[in-house]
């Protein structure tokens, strides 16, 4: 999200503007980006979320013309064309039926699939008990995140953005007021402190956005500054099995109605799969060890009932991730704080933000630039909502 926001800044004004990008780690060993599934998909419920996602596709689709250099091509991103299929209950069909109405109106490409059609075009599914499917038949799949992030970067430097190896640790005011932001204080791997002066900060801190807007004093003052920006992290894990007798190749990432999720990992009966747990199991986010007692008791059990030859999976690995969790709608936070008008927030996207990191980026640059989005219209998304208790709710969160 920083290196696409820096990207778009400089590319709109390459050089006029002076960009920093302070990265805590620049290997990127916890960050979100690395450490998620890399997908892409048109099906939410929010308008605004079905617009930046269709950017996403459009921009992947076109990455060599965005990000490539003097006419070499960028990074290629690999990505995996298959669609997403989403299924629905009974209870949930009406609703996935509404957003697929939605979706094609704003320029995705889905069908609804009956129960029978899904078992004609998938024979390994157990649609039983499934009411309705959706599947997306263009413009979705899932991507290398590892390698959309290098090209961001790489395009981002050699248009003249700095990268600085540091960790935030508070802010200074103009004039020794608390009215204006004018200095953000840092500590180097070295143990040096130093300060960047700025004239507008945006914090696309990901899971510890939180923890940086405290740093201004956001939810720790009063007036408009109590209330906090709530965007926390929490620990996702994503496993990787091996099933030989699994679906195929043309396998989209499926999405069950219990929130249970797998895909395709290459070619060789490989497979990732995950599900957020209910939020009285929210795991501690101390660090990120694994669970495997999760994947037995919670997700083995839904992905064998819904495909049947994963009863014979063999589990080899696992990791964990952090989302950046918003935690009072679960959608993105963007735009300037009310009191901190220089402070801009692009954050709390919780679970989706890397597809729509391409939208997010040209969207924060036309506010700082043009002082309004002149592309697509995510006014509905800024931090007010969370002062005047406005959540903006999407349906298909994963």
């Amino acid at each position: 999200m920083g290196s696409s926001i820096a990207y778009w800044l400089k590319k709109r004004l390459h050089k006029h503007l002076k960009v920093v990008v302070v990265e805590k780690d620049p290997m990127y060993t916890t960050a979100s980006t690395v450490l998620s599934a890399g997908g892409l998909r048109q099906q939410f419920s929010l308008q605004e979320n079905i617009e930046m996602s269709l950017f996403g596709a459009e921009f992947l689709r076109n990455i060599n013309y965005y990000l490539g250099i003097n006419g070499e091509p960028a990074i290629d991103s690999y990505f995996h064309p298959y669609g997403y299929l989403m299924l629905a209950s009974e209870k949930g069909a009406e609703t996935l039926s509404n957003n697929s109405k939605l979706q094609n109106f704003l320029g995705a490409n889905n069908v609804l699939m009956t129960p029978s059609k899904l078992k004609d075009m998938f024979p390994w599914i157990n649609s039983e008990d499934v009411a309705l499917g959706c599947l997306g038949l263009d413009k979705e799949g899932w991507f290398d995140p590892w390698t959309l992030l290098c090209a961001f970067k790489k395009k981002a430097m050699y248009l003249g953005v700095e990268y600085a190896c540091a960790d935030a640790k508070g802010f200074l005011y103009k004039d020794d007021t608390e009215d204006k932001l004018d200095k953000l204080i840092v500590v180097t791997p070295e143990g040096e402190t130093k300060t960047i002066t700025f004239a507008i900060a945006v914090v696309a801190a990901g899971a510890a956005s939180g923890d940086v807007a405290k740093l201004a004093k956001v939810g720790l003052a009063d007036g408009m500054r109590s209330m906090q920006l709530p965007v926390e992290p929490r620990k996702r894990y994503v496993y990787c099995f091996h099933c030989p007798e699994g679906p195929g190749i043309n396998t989209p990432l499926t999405i069950d109605y219990s929130g249970t999720y797998f895909r395709r990992e290459g070619l060789a009966g490989t497979y990732i799969c995950g599900r957020s747990p209910e939020e009285s199991d929210e795991p501690p986010v101390t660090d990120l060890s694994v669970d495997y007692d999760y994947f037995d008791e919670k997700v083995w059990p839904l992905l064998a009932n819904r495909v049947p030859a994963f009863e014979k999976l063999k589990l080899k690995s696992c990791w964990a991730g952090y989302y950046e969790y918003n935690t009072f709608d679960q959608n993105g936070i963007l735009g300037s704080h009310p009191y901190h008008r220089n402070l801009v927030f692009a954050t709390g996207f919780s679970g989706h933000g890397i597809q729509q990191a391409p939208a997010v980026g040209r969207a924060i640059s036309e506010l700082i630039i043009d002082g309004k989005y002149t592309t697509i219209d995510l006014s509905k998304l800024n931090f007010d909502r969370i002062i005047d208790n406005l959540p903006v709710r999407e349906v298909n969160i994963v």
